[in-house]
């Protein structure tokens, strides 16, 4: 039978959310699980977006992997809007090389209840790599 499922073949990535209350703490969990035996750490949104296209780290590029989010609920708490309010604030106060008039517009469109959490920035980063399944638990 050709058509089976591949979710056999996929590698599965595990990010505790236990682990972690803050987008410090996710990166720091997510260097451990994701650049295990390198030097790299994940620090930014982008560079969190860099390691997903694999080839360095725990997979290869273009790979088939499956990410369970374990404790989702407590990461969507966390990373939800008080945390996405301070991380813009955080970029306001700190100015160059941020693009304030834009952070300022994404902390507007996140009070008026428009803009996206660091959790579901998270989430967009990830299904964006189609080779990633992601499953919130």
């Amino acid at each position: 039978m050709l058509n089976t499922s591949n979710n056999n073949t996929r590698k599965m990535i595990v990010i505790h959310g236990g682990h972690f209350s803050s987008l410090d703490g996710f990166y720091e969990e997510v260097s451990k699980v994701l650049m295990k035996d390198t030097d790299w750490k994940v620090g930014t949104l982008d560079g969190f977006d860099d390691i997903l296209y694999g080839g360095f780290g725990v997979f290869e590029s273009k790979e088939e992997i499956e990410i369970v989010w374990k404790e989702s609920q407590k990461s969507k708490d966390d990373l939800g809007f008080k945390a996405t309010q301070k991380f813009y604030e955080n970029k306001i106060r700190q100015g160059k090389p941020f693009n304030i008039e834009l952070i300022r517009q994404k902390l507007n469109d996140l009070t008026e209840g428009k803009g996206q959490t660091l959790f579901e920035i998270l989430i967009e980063i990830i299904e964006s790599h189609k080779n990633i399944t992601l499953k919130l638990d």
